[in-house]
């Protein structure tokens, strides 16, 4: 069960200790590493506006993302490299970038709830739950702090491989993005797996 009732089941739980929210970011671009968040909030210090990072403008997910590492009981980022994308697939390095966060916590969490509807291995009980980063607010803490952590990171990127407009686009297949590729070609951070970049190859 991966829909909103599987939360709405959650909610009733009277879940007791430590739960971790995880999502990641990053699975579309044609560039750059797919980037995942674990938070584990603290309920004795709620935070207010919680909601998945895409409804957010960008000056409104740096604010909640300082608040969120500020006042969380433990968070944490994992990362999959574009290599590791090209080698084993997007899922399956979507997945990796999880499991790295969830391990990357300080503190271990009693249960996870991912968001989507695969679920990374963990060494804790897990749920995942469909857009779940827009109905629970420990996923909405992770996909806010994943997505700034992931955009703060295609800027100095920008800096390193000039042209392609990774600050603009952040690495997401826009008609800008595919022009530069047409222009410049590929760079060490695309993903050579993806289609639109395979095409600008040199052949053989």
């Amino acid at each position: 069960m991966t829909d909103s009732r599987q939360y709405d089941r959650l909610t009733t739980l009277n879940i007791e200790g430590r739960v971790a929210g995880v999502d990641e970011v990053g699975r579309g671009p044609l560039a750059g590493p797919v980037v995942a968040a674990a938070v584990i909030l603290d309920p004795q210090r709620p935070i207010a506006g919680l909601m998945d990072s895409k409804a957010l403008s960008e000056k409104k997910r740096e604010q909640l993302s300082a608040i969120i590492k500020q006042h969380a009981l433990a968070w944490a980022i994992g990362r999959a490299e574009v290599e590791e994308i090209d080698r084993i697939n997007i899922l399956q390095a979507s997945l990796l970038a999880m499991r790295r966060a969830v391990a990357g916590l300080a503190i271990r969490p009693d249960l996870a709830l991912v968001d989507g509807n695969k679920l990374p291995e963990l060494d804790c009980p897990a749920e995942a739950i469909i857009k779940g980063d827009s109905k629970v607010p420990v996923i909405s803490a992770a996909s806010i702090i994943a997505k700034v952590a992931r955009d703060h990171e295609m800027l100095e990127l920008d800096v390193q491989y000039p042209g392609y407009g990774l600050a603009k686009h952040k690495g997401y297949p826009t008609r800008l993005h595919i022009q530069a590729l047409a222009e410049l070609g590929v760079s060490p951070i695309h993903r050579v797996s993806y289609k639109p970049v395979k095409q600008f190859l040199p052949e053989g």
